[in-house]
C-alpha cells in the first residue's frame, strides 16, 4: 500500500530546487550580457590623437615669373627640361606660370620656382676677386645626384643654380621650406636626363 502523504512530502524539495535553478539561470544570463558589454566598451580602441592634415590651399592665379628670350639651342634644352618635370613634388602640386611655361615651372604655395636658361654663375678668378656676381673661390658647392649646385640666400629665399650644366637651371625655394638643397635635389634626375654636362675645362673644380 502506497503512503500518499510520504510521496507528497518527498516531491516538495525537488520542485523548490527546480524553481530556484530557473531563477538563477534567468538572472545569470542578463548579468553575463551586461559584463560582456562593459568589457567591450572598456577595450574599444582609443581615437588617434594625430592631427588631420588639411589639403594645402593653392591659388588659381599663375605664379609671376620672368621669361627672357632664349636662343634656339637653349630654348630646345629648356623645353626638354620642363616637359619632363613631374606634376607634383612631394606634396606640392604644379602651378601655372605667368610667362614662358617652356622654360619655367612652379609648385605649391608659397611657390617653389624652377627656371631654365638663366645666367650661368661664374667663379671668381682669385681669392680676393671683387667682380660683381662672381662666386667666391672658397664657396662650398653642393654635389648631389650628379648635379653640382651653387646656393645663396636672396630676400627670404634660397636660390640654387646648377654649375655643371651647359644650360643652367635655377631652383628658388621659399624660406618656409626646410632644407632647400633637398628640395632642389628633387629636380636632379630630370636635369641629368635632359641637360648635358659642361666641358671639362669649363667645369668648376669643386664639381668634379
Amino acid at each position: 500500500m502506497v503512503d500518499l502523504e510520504t510521496s507528497k512530502t518527498e516531491e516538495a524539495p525537488d520542485r523548490t530546487t527546480r524553481t530556484a535553478a530557473l531563477w538563477a539561470t534567468a538572472v545569470a544570463v542578463p548579468v553575463t550580457l551586461i559584463v560582456g558589454l562593459v568589457a567591450f566598451l572598456t577595450i574599444k580602441p582609443e581615437k588617434s590623437e594625430e592631427p588631420v592634415k588639411t589639403p594645402q590651399a593653392i591659388p588659381s592665379t599663375p605664379v609671376r615669373v620672368d621669361a627672357p628670350k632664349l636662343d634656339a639651342k637653349t630654348a630646345q634644352v629648356c623645353l626638354a627640361v620642363t616637359s619632363q618635370l613631374p606634376a607634383q613634388i612631394r606634396d606640392l602640386p604644379a602651378r601655372r606660370v605667368s610667362a614662358g611655361p617652356e622654360q619655367n615651372a612652379a609648385y605649391g604655395e608659397p611657390p617653389l620656382v624652377v627656371s631654365c636658361g638663366v645666367p650661368q654663375p661664374a667663379m671668381c678668378t682669385t681669392v680676393g676677386d671683387t667682380t660683381p656676381g662672381c662666386v667666391p673661390m672658397d664657396t662650398e658647392l653642393l654635389l648631389t645626384d650628379q648635379v653640382c649646385w651653387y646656393g645663396k640666400n636672396e630676400a627670404g629665399t634660397a636660390v640654387l643654380t646648377t654649375m655643371d650644366r651647359e644650360v643652367p637651371v635655377r631652383v628658388t625655394v621659399p624660406e618656409t621650406y626646410e632644407n632647400a638643397a633637398q628640395w632642389a635635389n628633387e629636380f636632379s634626375e630630370t636635369i641629368v636626363k635632359t641637360v648635358k654636362s659642361r666641358p671639362g675645362d669649363a667645369m668648376p673644380s669643386a664639381c668634379a
